[in-house]
Formats: structure tokens, sequence, C-alpha cells
């Protein structure tokens, strides 16, 4: 299983980026997908989680701010950034808890993370 980022880059402060992760190999089925970040300096961090039926969790620096979804027939989870802050520098990866079809049980897969830079 392989999750790829795209989407991240260089946003002005006030502007917006979406970030895009689809899920790709063995794949039977998808749980919760999420978006973590990790500013240089400081432990990877909760962004924002979305569960397999649609609900969804953010830290409170988002809310109101970033809004995650998911395309289950795609496999690809999606990070809308608006209003953005250099607080918001960081490399964002996401994860999934998926079930392969090769056994039972579930893992928790990461991406190779994906550089946003907001300048002020």
């Amino acid at each position: 299983v392989q999750l790829v980022e795209s989407g991240g880059g260089l946003g002005q402060a006030g502007g917006s980026l979406r970030l895009s992760c689809a899920a790709s190999g063995s794949i039977f089925s998808i749980n919760d997908m999420g978006w973590y970040r990790q500013a240089p300096g400081k432990q990877r961090e909760l962004v924002a989680t979305i569960a397999s039926g649609g609900n969804t969790n953010y830290a409170d620096s988002v809310k109101g701010r970033f809004t995650i979804s998911r395309d289950n027939a795609k496999d690809t989870v999606y990070l809308q950034m608006n209003s953005l802050k250099s607080a918001d520098t960081a490399i964002y990866y996401c994860n999934a808890d998926v079930r392969t079809t090769i056994g039972p049980y579930t893992y928790k897969y990461w991406g190779q993370g994906t550089q946003v830079t907001v300048s002020s």
C-alpha cells in the first residue's frame, strides 16, 4: 500500500492551498484517514481526521480554516486549507488505516510528506 501526497508548496498568508493524498495497492478497505504536520523542531501533530462514514475531527488551531474530505471511490483524502497563517508552515503527512487484501488486519500507512510554506 502506498500513499502519495500532492498539492503542497508556497502559499501566501490569508490564501489557500489544497492537499491531496491517494492510496493505492492491495487495499480491501480504508477506515480512518487523516492529515498530520510537523514543523521544524516540533513534534508531529494531528491536523484533521475523517472516518469512512464522514465524521471529522480537527485540531483547534485549524478549526474553521481547514476542511478535510475524502472520495472513497478513489481512496483519496483531501485537505482544503484556507486563511493560511505562517504557523501552518510544516511538512504535511497523510495517513490511512488500511485493511489489505492479504489478511484480516488493519495497518496504519503514511505518505512521504509534502512541504507547505506560508509566507507573510
